[in-house]
This record gives C-alpha cells, sequence and structure tokens, in this order.
C-alpha cells in the first residue's frame, strides 16, 4: 500500500512529492535523490498509525 507526502530537500530546499510504502513500517529510513537537483536525500519518515498522517524529515548525504 503506498501513499505520498511532501518534502523539503535537504540541498536545495525545493518541495517535491514522494511516494512512501505504508508497508515498510511505520519508522523508515532510505535515502532517495531530489526530483529537482539529483542529490541524494536521507529520509526519515513516521507514519501515525491511527490517522496514517506521514511525517517526513530530510537530511543531506555526502
Amino acid at each position: 500500500m503506498e501513499s505520498t507526502a511532501e518534502y523539503t530537500c535537504a540541498f536545495c530546499g525545493e518541495t517535491s512529492t514522494t511516494f512512501i510504502d505504508l508497508s515498510a513500517g511505520l519508522t523508515q529510513a532510505y535515502i532517495e535523490d531530489c526530483q529537482v537537483c539529483c542529490r541524494p536525500n536521507q529520509f526519515y519518515v513516521t507514519i501515525d498509525d491511527v490517522s496514517l498522517a506521514i511525517e517526513v524529515a530530510t537530511d543531506y548525504v555526502e
């Protein structure tokens, strides 16, 4: 099951949308390239198990 969430790139500051795999757990961490600048972002995803609200934090990867 997938959902979408917005995030802000840790490098260029642009807001983009990404797909979140809800079946991967309530807390997730993975690397995905920015859709605008193509730089890698470390994603930290937290999903509320009651409301399914998604929170995404990003950090840059060196």
